[in-house]
């Protein structure tokens, strides 16, 4: 039966995965990549020939399905219903409902849109006035249990057929939930931030008629009392927003101008609502009107924007302090590396040792694929990418590469762009071993993160797989009505890509820094651009050559060169390696620990990823060094730990600095940048507006969020006739999290 429910659930197009009942997870381990992709039918049938339980996956990958989840039994079920059918008659019975294990309810629907992550509607203090959720969703990202899982049964309408419902049909239900909630955080409820004499935006936010200025502008009074109801214009039923305490907080997705789940000041009403969010504009209007005892002295009223100061209660904010680029001695290893190296700052037109390094490090690491292993069976492929701005020499070292494995007859493994993660499987099933060089990898990332079709999402499925199958083999995909098409054996990609520091942080997406792909990058940041030399043409040296050379006719394993199976040599350690690679070991999961404590799901990624870079960077240093009879040194574990851990830091760093999880971030990135990049960290209101090249409505809200998270300070200067606003970055150093769980950004 669940084999059967589990067949239509796939044809539905929803992701369905065997599950753990008591756990509520899936039983398949790591299931993040199908939340991109749906399972095939014979993986379904393959899970659920044992499975006893069943799990559908929420958001885009299953047709933007959401669930709304009454728990506690589903105490507050009912008055939803109510609500619901007030609101909207006919609408509840279109949704699918089923009884959950422990007797809540679960609703079920296709939004005709995106969704958003899990949202928490409803909650309750609990006997130790600790908040209890009652109602909440399962969205982008998320997961349930359902029928016909044991404890699990469909009321009404049919799992594998749940209906779509538009944008304002969703707003019904979730609005329904938000105004059944009893519990608060703190700060929507705490009083506004210390009012400053004189300034109008603060006297209206004490003495303001707030009520009057709703009902002006439609809004109505559903419910009285200390939490006060109100429904927003044009809804006759229901409510969308709660006033205490002189904070207005709305819910709705529906009542522009304001946002859902915020809450806002009576200024911040009042210039919203009367001049179109002209900040400046309303609190000389205001003026007009009596509020406020003293001169302006800002000439533009910025002191009310939110209603909210800093939550006691919040987490401690995380500093990711900053490690400096890479040092230039952890930019050499002994041997042939260094000998590359050399002759590429020889030749370049703009010699860059960091460039150049990562070039030299990609053509070792490419020359000994399916070769050589450590003990633990660590292979030297690498994702390695150098970071500089145009014009700085980024192109040089690709040619350097490209001269040598030519001359060593290996021109039959070098890529160039990656046009679908097909194109690279089927290109490594006929060379095994290849390395892919590549400028402005940013612009493939950004086709990754904008694409709506699957070409662009299947290469970094495949980039990530590949990296992990250099120790095994990797099957290829059957093509319809053909048999398998067989597997690749211990593939050995290698990528050595470039591109602009800014540009390519930017690309990044909070998705891309936990799925792996950030951690599995080696990124090193070149330093300005050098003195310019007059480049000529030098002959490749002999000892790099001959070095290539044996690479590439070096066959470990049986079989003549057309039928070779490599069974790579093994790279033994001194006990001093050992020593060394079990302390780094050990000091990255002291950071993953802390990651972890503080549900840094990016740190947790890029730290444990640690030891393995480890071991391959001590592999390469040891081939590099002998290549005959290498040896893993203390030495080489030494200098691959300092240089990983150094790494890892800085990426977490530029990472905190650059990436965003939504656009609205982004902008408030953007903004601090400007702003860390301005002579003394500050920067007067009308050219830091010209700089964000923004409305001024959009441009007020991101310093109000980014004041309230003290993250920008608004101070007074003198200009020309008057005294103005400014703003100054609080502190150059800081790192707070912007939005999404985990994820820490500068």
């Amino acid at each position: 039966m669940i084999a059967q429910a589990a067949t239509s659930y796939l044809r539905a197009g929803l992701c369905v995965l065997p599950a753990i009942l008591d756990e509520k997870r899936p039983s398949v381990g790591s299931w993040k990549a199908y939340q991109r992709c749906l399972p095939s039918e014979a993986q379904v049938a393959q899970w659920f020939s044992t499975a006893t339980a069943c799990c559908l996956l929420t958001g885009s990958v299953s047709g933007n399905l959401e669930l709304i989840d009454f728990d506690a039994g589903g105490a507050l079920f009912d008055q939803w219903a109510a609500l619901v059918e007030a609101q909207a008659p006919g609408l509840l019975s279109r949704l699918v409902i089923e009884r959950s294990r422990r007797g809540g309810r679960h609703v079920v629907y296709r939004c005709i849109s995106a969704i958003c992550g899990n949202l928490k509607l409803a909650q309750r203090q609990d006997a130790d006035s600790r908040p209890e959720t009652l109602i909440e969703t399962r969205g982008e990202g998320g997961l349930f249990l359902c029928a016909p899982s044991p404890g699990y049964e469909v009321l009404q309408g049919d799992l594998a057929s749940p209906p779509v419902i538009d944008e304002s049909e969703r707003d019904i239900l979730l609005s329904a939930a938000w105004s059944l909630n009893e519990c608060w955080k703190s700060q929507d409820a705490s009083p506004m931030v210390t009012a400053v004499a004189g300034r109008p935006g603060d006297d209206f936010n004490d003495r303001g008629d707030v009520r009057e200025l709703l009902a002006k502008h439609g809004w109505t009074l559903a419910r009285s009392g200390d939490n006060e109801y109100w429904r927003r214009p044009g809804k006759s039923v229901g409510s969308s927003a709660t006033l205490k305490d002189r904070v207005f907080y709305v819910f709705s997705s529906n009542a522009a101008p304001f946002e859902p789940q915020r809450a806002y000041a009576p200024f911040t009403l009042y210039a919203l609502l009367e001049h179109g969010g002209d900040y400046a504009v309303a609190a000389s209007m205001l003026r007009v009107k009596g509020f406020g005892q003293l001169p302006d002295v800002t000439g533009v009223d910025l002191s009310a924007f939110t209603t909210i100061g800093a939550d006691d209660d919040d987490p401690p904010e995380t500093t990711i302090p900053d490690p400096g680029p890479m040092p230039d001695e952890l930019l050499r290893i002994p041997g042939f590396i260094s000998q590359v190296i050399d002759y590429t700052l020889a030749t370049a037109p703009y010699p860059n040792t960091v460039l150049a390094f990562s070039g030299a490090l990609a053509l070792q690491a490419f020359l000994a694929g399916r070769k050589v292993r450590d003990p633990a069976d660590n292979r030297t492929n690498l994702y390695l990418l150098g970071l500089a701005h145009s014009a700085a020499g980024k192109d040089h070292p690709r040619k350097v590469n490209t001269r040598i494995i030519h001359a060593v007859g290996l021109a039959e493994c070098l890529g160039d762009k990656f046009a679908s993660g097909e194109g690279v499987q089927d290109a490594l099933f006929v060379t095994p071993c290849m390395m892919f060089q590549t400028d402005e990898i940013d612009g493939m990332l950004q086709s990754i993160n904008k694409a709506k079709d699957a070409r662009h999402e299947s290469i970094m499925g495949t980039l990530l797989t590949m990296y992990s199958s250099a120790n095994s083999v990797f099957p290829m995909r059957r093509k319809a009505g053909k048999q398998a098409a067989g597997v690749i054996d211990q593939p050995n990609l290698i990528i050595f890509g470039t591109a602009i520091p800014n540009h390519y942080y930017q690309a990044l997406s909070e998705r891309m820094l936990t799925n792996g792909f950030f951690a599995r990058m080696i990124i090193l940041e070149g330093a300005v651009r050098a003195d310019g030399q007059e480049p000529r043409i030098a002959d490749l040296p002999p000892d790099v050559l001959i070095t290539a050379k044996w690479w590439a006719d070096f066959r470990p394993g049986p079989g003549n060169l057309e039928r070779w199976h490599p069974e790579p040599a093994t790279v033994e350690q001194s006990d001093g390696a050992q020593a060394a690679i079990v302390e780094s070991r050990r000091e990255s999961e002291v950071e993953y620990r802390k990651a972890e404590a503080t549900n840094d799901s990016v740190g947790t990624t890029v730290w444990g990823r640690v030891s393995e870079q480890v071991r391959k960077l001590s592999l390469l240093y040891a081939i590099s060094e002998n290549h005959r009879t290498p040896i893993v040194t203390e030495a080489a574990a030494r200098w691959a730990s300092r240089f990983v851990l150094h790494q890892t830091k800085r990426m977490l760093y530029m990472a905190s600095r650059h990436v965003a999880d939504n656009p609205y971030e982004a902008e408030c990135l953007r903004l601090l940048t400007k702003l860390r990049e301005a002579q003394g960290q500050q920067l007067p209101h009308s050219i830091l507006l010209k700089r964000m090249k923004m409305d001024s409505k959009r441009f007020i809200e991101i310093v109000s969020t980014l004041e309230q998270r003290r993250e920008v300070e608004i101070v007074s200067i003198q200009t020309p006739g008057r005294t103005g606003a400014a703003y100054r970055l609080r502190d150059p150093n800081r790192c707070v999290s912007a939005g999404k769980e985990g994820v820490k950004h500068a």
